[in-house]
């Protein structure tokens, strides 16, 4: 899923020529990474790509003569490249359909802080290396209609399953593949943790909740678990659940790379569910997860992961496996099956 490393060759795509300016200053000043071409729309996007073909592209999405989205499609279709989204907070839901094209991940358009600029340029190496044709392969797409949702869900109990999920870059391409493919029956609640840009949960939530006859919510402090229904751990915020199946959220951990915290949620599940939570840890980088699907193992709970082939980044996943904390490893396309059956749905 990844390639060798060399140097990288970035085309940057943007109706803002400041935004442009920001994006290249802050790419040619790392050692390894030349910006190699700059567009202001979407279809000279696909001419300089099938012209100069760089490592990735950064991609806004709003911009005149042809929009992101179409040319992410076009891109993957002819010239298959790694596409880094970069957009503002007005643009996330559509930014997050963009993923549903192709497109990698989504980051925020970076500003003047150094924070901002290390978040771009990590993405940036991280991305550039992966084999966009494979992936698409291991990823199965298929285009998604609206669903009608279900009703009623009942309010969880003592003594029953949850389902939770960490993830990183890569993650909500796996998540919507997951949720579009499991049943309007499936009774279990889903809690989820996946590593995103403050401001950014909703715009992703909006996008799950189009694909899924589950209910996707932003997981709100005092919620109870209920069958059906899918919690998005907040990007401003830890979650935990209790016992009791209520979320409570606090303040995120100070001075960690990624957020939220994917161990936090995964820990807590472990102690509140036990032997009745079944883990599951997806594509990303770092070792965000490891330790709690480690704890969710060792409290009796099933825990799976998702296999090299298919991850974006086999990265969390891996150390989990690793670590001997994994049950079973599985590509993209066996586990909604695979879930349905540890619940119980058909």
């Amino acid at each position: 899923m990844v390639r060798s490393e060399k140097d990288i060759r970035v085309l940057v795509v943007d109706d803002s020529g400041l935004v442009r300016d920001m994006i290249r200053e802050i790419l040619s000043a790392v050692p390894g990474i030349n910006v190699i071409g700059e567009a202001a729309d979407g279809a000279n996007a696909i001419t300089m790509v099938t012209e100069l073909k760089p490592d990735i592209v950064t991609m806004d999405i709003e911009m005149p003569v042809m929009g992101g989205l179409e040319a992410i499609e076009r891109i993957i279709a002819e010239c298959p490249t790694p596409i880094l989204v970069v957009t503002a907070l007005t643009g996330v839901r559509t930014a997050f359909a963009a993923v549903s094209k192709g497109a990698l991940d989504v980051i925020e358009k970076p500003d003047i802080t150094a924070e901002n600029a290390q978040k771009l340029i990590h993405k940036i190496k991280l991305l550039a290396r992966v084999d966009v044709t494979t992936h698409l392969q291991a990823m199965g797409r298929r285009n998604v209609n609206l669903v009608e949702k279900r009703s009623a869900p009942r309010i969880q109990g003592a003594g029953e399953r949850v389902v939770a999920i960490a993830a990183s870059t890569g993650g909500p391409q796996a998540i919507h593949y997951i949720l579009s493919h499991l049943p309007a029956t499936f009774p279990t609640p889903i809690v989820i943790t996946q590593h995103i840009a403050e401001g950014f949960t909703q715009g992703m939530v909006d996008w799950l909740n189009s694909s899924t006859p589950l209910s996707v919510m932003v997981a709100a402090n005092g919620d109870r678990l209920a069958a059906g229904n899918v919690y998005v751990n907040p990007a401003e915020h830890s979650m935990r659940i209790t016992a009791q199946g209520m979320i409570i959220l606090g303040d995120k951990v100070v001075g960690q790379l990624y957020n939220p915290s994917c161990n936090i949620l995964l820990t807590s599940i472990a102690a509140s569910h036990q032997g009745l939570a079944i883990g599951l840890i997806l594509s990303g980088m770092g070792d965000d997860g490891a330790a709690g699907m480690q704890a969710i193992k060792k409290a009796g709970g099933i825990t799976f992961a998702q296999d090299a082939k298919s991850s974006v980044i086999y990265g969390m996943n891996r150390i989990a496996v690793e670590r001997g904390s994994i049950n079973r490893t599985l590509p993209l396309s066996e586990i909604p099956a695979e879930l349905s059956r540890q619940v119980g749905s058909r």
